[in-house]
């Protein structure tokens, strides 16, 4: 079952829905590598690689650790009832990810910004946001998606504006093999949709320092 995060679920219901998926032990992941392995042509149980499966299973679950977490638990009650309606931004986000397709790093910066309706989020929990969804095998146009949804649908605010800037691997080790590309997406939602001048602060802010132009 392949699962991304929809406005219509619950972080509850999405974590049950994730859950409903086959049975599979540490120990036949770790075989699984074993037999990868073989197949490169590789000997693992010679010293270098003897415990290569294990270390190769345990990085996986580390680097993919947000299917198993919820906006709930995430969020531990912070958010707060604020008078305040001017823009909120964090910048430059740390991302770290693994592409669906080959399971190669995704690497950049996600910038966020919301305009309050009464509400607003420990800042924090901004960045735990982008970290629960990038921690999963991803593309980077639906880590965009998620991450705008999940604010907009936790505070209800005048609007969010989300833009992701980061190399894939896939491309630079492999493929096509372009070193120094860089992808820029981009999810808008409420005032920073509908209003051009909002969206032009926004994007004058992230563009200082930015790898994108």
């Amino acid at each position: 079952m392949t699962l991304s995060f929809h406005p219509e679920f619950n972080s509850a219901e999405f974590l049950a829905l994730s859950k409903q998926k086959p049975e599979v032990t540490e120990a036949e992941m770790v075989q699984a590598v074993r037999t990868l392995l073989l197949g490169l042509g590789e000997d693992p149980d010679r010293e270098g690689l003897k415990d290569t499966p294990k270390r190769v299973v345990k990085a996986l679950q580390f680097l993919t650790k947000g299917y198993s977490e919820s906006l709930d638990e995430l969020l531990n009650g912070a958010v707060f009832t604020e008078d305040a309606n001017e823009m909120v931004l964090v910048r430059d986000i740390d991302i770290f990810s693994s592409c669906e397709h080959h399971i190669l790093p995704i690497i950049g910066r996600a910038h966020v910004a919301y305009i309050p309706n009464g509400k607003v989020i420990g800042l924090s929990k901004i960045a735990r946001i982008c970290e629960m969804y990038a921690r999963r095998l991803q593309v980077q146009e639906r880590l965009t998606l998620q991450i705008a949804d999940a604010l907009q649908g936790l505070l209800k605010p005048q609007g969010v504006a989300v833009v992701v800037e980061a190399t894939h691997m896939c491309m630079v080790m492999r493929g096509v093999q372009k070193p120094g590309s860089w992808t820029v997406t981009s999810a808008m939602r409420g005032v920073f949709s509908e209003d051009a001048r909002t969206r032009e602060e926004f994007m004058n802010l992230v563009r200082h320092n930015s790898n994108f132009r």
